[in-house]
């Protein structure tokens, strides 16, 4: 084939497109490329469909999109939320700000970190280039504003002097000053770069100042404000010399267009809004994101602006007709903000999600969208059959799904806001699902419809679950209370009282004489369901209790709180048995059949008291044939099965184990299933792993590579 032969091109680049969206696990597990990697990949992949077979033992394949998506890497590395990122000069680095309090350099052409800039001791709002890409000017929370020598990644200046945190600090075009915006005053501070010592203070906004930028020339600064308005300054007299009015909310971001002449600024209103420079007029509002506009930037030839939202976009716009170009969707949580590559041929973004991601703003493929919701999915849970799955979601819905095919069956609707959980009923004929909006409502499972709506709450309504015998709910909301319904009529039987926070879940004891509610206000309390009434207190906590379960006997009572602690209790007695130390902290967790594990969103945990009738313990080769979900990973028996790419890495995920499939609710709506076939599993993957990680003494299972 000759040099210029489409095929072989092709190929070449999905060749490449295979090996950026795949580098974290090339380099950190290299056989799941052969299993992950293909498994995810495209369908249209060229790659994909060369090297593919079927996996033996993965039995429903979770779906794909069809062809690459604007997306060409994900950059992870951060431990926290990515506030900025932007490019050098020449394009060859990115400098990544994080709340985990570092700034990290990143070559664009491999996603390898170069270097991680150390020095901060708070979260850092934004880091750019200095123009000859020498140096990096940081703004942090630490009230300070430091330079770095990008070659060799010291600290080469502090600049001290602002009273509260700083959000943002550029460079002039010709590197001699450097202009910061702080919380803590409703100024602009400029700084002479060579002796780090103030020499200017442009003031004029009525409220804190969020970003700051020098035109092209450097001659005028913008700065854009919590009094929702952009000005303009004299760089050379500090005077004000227009006031940029429009917005109805506070103005997060203002940049100048190359040439100068146009200003593009970004709002909590949720628009983005072109300004003349030399009238001050506005004459364009960009409208589309659905939630609060972090910042927004042109790109090198002026013909783009790129906006980044707290809906989880970035939206590219068409300078010259206001008209919306694309929308880049992979992050998961906001995206901060975004900056064209000098060539403008990418796009890199920093979001909430804490990874920083590079899009070709020349794709013009459709990738395919995979059905689900539309918005974040909060809950996945199987019904008592197996036969159906169900995702709550915020885009107000719950979905039901078939898992024999992982095919949408139902939507059931009649939520005013988002849904936080969706349980079944024991018998699996009914769905009780919880709302913001304050309401518990019944789904029936066979039709769809909604019959029946519990309604007494005055705030959100976080969780619900059924009693064993499926004739009552109980609800647990923001308004402190725990209530108590009757399923065949949807009256109220109950008001549990004396939480004075708000209370995040309530569950039946295996028997339903008892409920117990976990709350904000660090204590579990348990109530009798027959009168009401408080029967015990738990309390042991230092923080927030997220949940609590009993175990199958109904015997221990566990509970997970933000103090990064698992508390086992005596039901009886209400007295602590073992305190597991955890990290992060758990949000979700269930006993195992036998009582002697946990399984939680970060693993299993290994129970050191779990008494039984008798005084016995199950050995643990109960546990053989256990799957469940961590962020990154599918595991077996403790063991990395299948590595979960960003864009698949669930937000919520539930395990049938008769069946042993999976689904995996995704921030992004998506909604997943995959099925395993253990018969056709490795042996090593049959027994459960010997390798135990004990954190704080305490028997934390944790988990072993492949």
């Amino acid at each position: 084939m000759g040099d210029n032969d489409p095929g072989l091109l092709e190929l070449a680049y999905d060749a490449k497109r295979f090996v950026l969206y795949m580098r974290s696990i090339i380099e950190m597990a290299p056989l799941q490329v052969y299993y992950s990697g293909l498994l995810f990949t495209p369908g249209s992949s060229l790659i994909r469909a060369g090297y593919f077979k079927n996996i033996p033992w993965v039995t429903m394949e979770p779906k794909v999109v069809d062809v690459w998506s604007s997306l060409i890497q994900t950059l992870e590395g951060h431990t926290m939320g990515v506030n900025s990122a932007t490019f050098s000069p020449n394009g060859k680095l990115i400098a990544s700000a994080s709340e985990d309090g570092t700034v990290r350099l990143w070559d664009t052409s491999t996603g390898r970190q170069c270097v991680v800039l150390e020095g901060h001791t708070s979260e850092i709002n934004s880091a750019v280039f200095s123009p000859d890409g020498k140096l990096v000017v940081s703004a942090s929370r630490d009230n300070t504003v430091r330079l770095w020598d990008t070659s060799t990644g010291k600290q080469c200046g502090v600049l001290e002097g602002h009273t509260s945190l700083v959000k943002s600090a550029v460079f002039s075009p010709d590197g001699k000053l450097v202009a910061s915006a702080s919380m803590g005053a409703n100024s602009v501070r400029l700084w002479d770069t060579l002796t780090g010592k103030q020499c200017g203070v442009l003031e004029g906004h009525i409220y804190p100042v969020l970003s700051v930028v020098f035109s092209p020339n450097g001659k005028l600064i913008a700065s854009a404000s919590l009094d929702e308005t952009v000005r303009l300054w004299d760089t050379s007299t500090g005077k004000q010399c227009a006031v940029l009015k429009g917005h109805t909310s506070r103005v997060t971001s203002a940049v100048f267009s190359l040439d100068g002449k146009l200003v593009v600024s970004a709002s909590h209103d949720k628009t983005v809004r072109l300004w003349d420079t030399s009238t001050g007029k506005q004459c364009a509002v960009l409208k589309g994101h659905t939630d609060y506009v972090n910042s927004t930037v042109f790109s090198p030839n002026g013909k783009l602006v790129a906006s980044t939202s707290r809906d989880n976009t970035v939206r590219l716009w068409d300078t010259s007709t206001g008209k919306q170009y694309r929308v880049l969707e992979g992050h998961t949580n906001w995206v901060n903000s975004a900056v064209f590559s000098p060539d403008a041929m990418l796009v890199t973004s920093a979001s909430e999600d804490e990874t920083v991601r590079l899009w070709d703003t020349s794709t013009r493929k459709q990738c395919g969208v995979l059905k689900g919701h539309t918005n974040h999915v909060n809950s996945t849970v199987f019904s008592p059959d197996g036969t159906l799955a169900a995702s709550a979601s915020w885009d107000k819905t719950v979905r039901l799904w078939d898992t024999s095919t992982g095919k949408q069956c139902g939507v059931l609707e009649g939520h005013t806001d988002l849904v936080n959980l969706a349980v079944f009923s024991p018998d699996g004929k009914l769905i009780a699902s919880a709302s913001k909006d304050t309401s518990v409502r019944l789904w029936d499972t066979s039709t769809g419809k909604q019959c029946g709506v519990l309604a007494g709450h005055n705030n959100h309504v976080n969780a619900a679950a059924f009693s064993p015998d499926g004739t009552l709910v109980v609800s647990a909301s923001d308004d402190n209370t725990v209530r108590l319904w009757d399923i065949s009529t949807g009256n109220q039987c109950g008001v549990l009282e004396g939480h004075t926070w708000p209370v995040n879940s309530a569950v039946f004891s295996p028997n339903g004489k008892l409920v117990a509610s976990a709350s904000w206000d660090k204590t579990v309390r348990l109530w009798d369901t027959s009168t009401g009434k408080q029967s015990g207190v738990l309390k042991g906590h230092t923080s927030h209790v997220n949940s609590a379960v009993f175990s199958p006997s109904g015997k221990l009572i566990a509970s997970a709180s933000l103090d990064a602690t698992v508390r086992l209790w005596d039901a009886r007695n209400k007295t602590t048995i073992e305190i597991i130390k955890t990290h992060p902290s758990v949000n979700i967790m269930t006993f195992s059949n036998d009582g002697t594990h946990l399984h939680t969103s970060h693993g299993l945990l290994q129970l050191k008291s779990s008494p039984h009738s008798g005084g016995n313990r199950e050995p643990p080769h109960t546990l053989t044939h256990s799957l469940y979900v961590t962020e990154q990973w599918i595991t077996c028996n403790m063991k990395k099965l299948l590595w979960l790419p960003v864009d698949y890495r669930p937000s919520c995920s539930a395990v049938n184990d008769t069946a042993n499939i999976l689904v995996l609710g995704s921030p992004s709506g998506r909604v997943i299933f995959i099925s395993i076939d253990f018969t056709a599993l490795p042996a090593a993957y049959l027994q459960p792993s010997v390798n135990v990680a004990v954190i704080a003494g305490k028997g934390f299972l944790g988990l072993v590579g492949c």
